[in-house]
């Protein structure tokens, strides 16, 4: 087993657990199907956000880049030090703040986070979001595995702290990720400075609000276990299991939610092991019976995303995106990085500068209208799939029409059926969410 070595500078912790109360969001899952599971000799990646419900999340196409050395890069509450080259990569985000909630680079590393809760305690001070962490990762690595390394060192280095939803009560989390890329996946738990990682080489896999690493540890912070020992929550002696020695004893409601959640998405994958496609993990996250397509209380799936990441190198990696609330009543649109890769316009949320409440102090004292374009669309298209049955069922249809040929497209190039110039793959996304605008208006 491999162990790395911690860096000088570890972070500290508060010894005051943030507050919850029932209607906070504490929920997501993330899948991934590795081959032998999967129909096709790809890794599968996907995942819904389940945040509050009124909450917008915009997708965000992030060019490659270069810095100037020593330059500063201003995250949601704190800067960091900037690198001097980073990655193209497109972000499914909250649009209050500047991380993401899951998303992919030009190298195929894709990446979603969890919120959880461990004996380690949650601190209120400001530091790097999870989502943050999650950014900065596929800005800066190149496969699953240094995108992890980006994680902790920045974890160790900066901590992760502050706020994760857009209201004067803090709200306070550490962190899971589930990464993938190409060949394999990586499962990274948080607890406070502390992490373990799991190598996931081949099967399907899940995680949820929970902790999920038992003792089959791929690689860890060198203090993990010492902490433990001294702790009293270990002995030192026999197995070392990650998830029963760092797991609450009491749950929060959650957290025990959950667990029925994981159980559930876990059977799914094993009902479709060796046949899980695209369609298939949209199937999963369009699940209501099993939570994992959630709108409850005060929160909701607010976008979904699933990625399609072939073994083999001179294919490219397909990402879909909904940039909607409800999987089960949005579409999955395509993204390729390509030569014509670009912001498009209609899922960009408005700016507010420095009188965003983010950016003003005390933070989140008044509320800003956060709508895209697509979102306001898809949100009168909702009013009517509720209250005007055939116009519903219209529009209904319109969309698992688009999705068919957004699937199909893909299907076709990926069997090398349909050889497109890169120019019109890098349009793909813009093409199919004007396609979507369209049959709204």
């Amino acid at each position: 087993m491999e162990r790395w070595h911690e860096r000088d500078t570890l972070i500290s912790t508060s010894p005051q657990m943030a507050s919850w109360s029932p209607d906070t969001p504490r929920s997501c899952d993330c899948f991934v199907s590795v081959p032998p599971a999967s129909a096709i000799p790809a890794v599968i990646f996907a995942k819904n956000s389940d945040r509050p419900r009124e909450e917008v999340q915009e997708v965000v196409f992030v060019p490659a880049g270069t810095h100037v050395p020593g330059s500063r890069l201003q995250c949601t509450y704190i800067e960091v030090e900037q690198v001097s080259k980073t990655h193209a990569a497109i972000l499914s985000r909250p649009s209050w703040l500047w991380g993401a909630e899951m998303g992919a680079n030009e190298h195929g590393v894709c990446i979603g986070n969890e919120a959880v809760w461990t004996k380690e305690p949650v601190g209120t001070g400001e530091a790097l979001l999870g989502m943050d962490l999650l950014r900065l990762a596929l800005e800066r690595g190149s496969s699953a595995q240094e995108a992890l390394h980006v994680i902790t060192g920045l974890l160790e280095r900066y901590g992760q702290g502050g706020s994760c939803r857009e209201d004067p009560m803090p709200f306070c989390y550490h962190n899971t990720f589930l990464l993938a890329d190409r060949t394999e996946a990586w499962v990274l738990e948080t607890a406070g400075r502390l992490w373990a990682a799991q190598r996931i080489q081949e099967g399907a896999h899940n995680i949820s609000n929970q902790l999920s690493i038992g003792t089959d540890i791929s690689a860890e912070h060198p203090e993990l276990r010492p902490h433990a020992r001294a702790q009293g929550w270990w002995g030192g002696q026999g197995a070392f299991d990650f998830a029963q020695i760092f797991s609450l004893t009491q749950q929060p409601v959650r957290m025990e939610a959950a667990k029925a959640r994981f159980r559930a998405g876990r059977e799914l994958l094993q009902q479709r092991q060796g046949g899980i496609t695209a369609e298939v993990m949209m199937g999963i996250l369009r699940s209501k019976e099993s939570g994992i397509c959630m709108d409850s209380g005060g929160f909701r799936t607010t976008a979904s995303m699933v990625s399609v990441l072939p073994q083999d190198p001179t294919q490219p990696c397909v990402h879909f995106l909904t940039a909607t609330p409800d999987p089960s009543r949005s579409v999955f649109k395509p993204f390729i990085f390509g030569v014509g890769a670009a912001q498009v316009p209609q899922v960009l949320s408005p700016t507010f500068g420095a009188q965003d409440p983010v950016r003003s102090l005390p933070r989140f004292q008044t509320q800003v209208d956060r709508r895209h374009a697509l979102y306001r669309g898809h949100q009168v298209a909702l009013g009517l799939m509720e209250s005007e049955q055939d116009r519903g069922q219209q529009l209904r249809q319109k969309q698992r029409d688009l999705e068919q040929e957004g699937l199909e497209a893909v299907r076709a190039l990926l069997a090398r059926e349909w050889a497109p110039p890169p120019q019109e793959l890098g349009c793909l996304f813009q093409a199919f969410v004007e396609k979507e605008s369209r049959a709204y208006a």
